[in-house]
């Protein structure tokens, strides 16, 4: 089992010395799912952390009119979870779900409480995950309430192009919150300029 990827991915955030880093990855076993799977389906309480290592997932809720709303598109190498469902042990309000063949590497809650007890580096690292993840769900409800669709779409296009190639237009749009029409007017009117 090459545990490179989710290595790197540690070393990438904090500086760890590897011994440390194979002592937390220890616990984490691969698996794969195909396109279109649920990961982790809405009202029921996540037992494990799950680390992409490769594909795209989002996860999406149900309005009233029982339409599906894309609440996020995680891109890979990266920690997809209701972290609230894992470690307050509540149901979860969202479906996670692959967009394309995803390969990920899991751990359950005990050993992730093993680690924040018995590694000072993984609860340092823990930390700065939070804030990451924090930063990036109020940057986006900024985004959200302050700026027009077509500077969501142009931002998103910027930042994470290879989104676009990956990810159906239909659940980009949903991300954007906007309409399929909308999207494809957007984009038709950015094309002729």
């Amino acid at each position: 089992m090459d545990k490179s990827n989710i290595n790197t991915y540690f070393h990438s955030l904090f500086p760890i010395p590897e011994p440390v880093v194979e002592k937390i990855t220890a616990t984490f076993c691969p698996f794969t799912l195909e396109k279109n799977t649920v990961l982790l389906d809405k009202d029921t309480i996540s037992t494990k952390t799950y680390f992409l290592e490769q594909g795209y997932v989002r996860s999406y809720i149900l309005n009233e009119d029982n339409e599906e709303v894309t609440t996020n598109i995680y891109t890979a190498p990266c920690f997809v979870n209701d972290f609230l469902s894992f470690f307050k042990k509540q149901p979860t309000k969202e479906v996670y779900q692959t967009l394309t063949d995803c390969t990920f590497w899991e751990t359950n809650f005990d050993n992730v409480q093993a680690n924040f007890h018995n590694i000072t580096e993984f609860r340092e690292f823990s930390r700065l995950l939070f804030v990451i993840n924090y930063y990036k769900l109020n940057d986006r409800l900024i985004e959200m309430a302050s700026q027009k669709a077509e500077t969501r779409y142009l931002n998103l296009l910027k930042v994470q192009p290879h989104i676009f190639q990956h990810v159906p237009l239909k659940i980009i749009a949903s991300y954007l919150g906007i309409t399929d029409s909308s999207l494809s007017r957007i984009r038709k009117e950015i094309s002729k300029m």
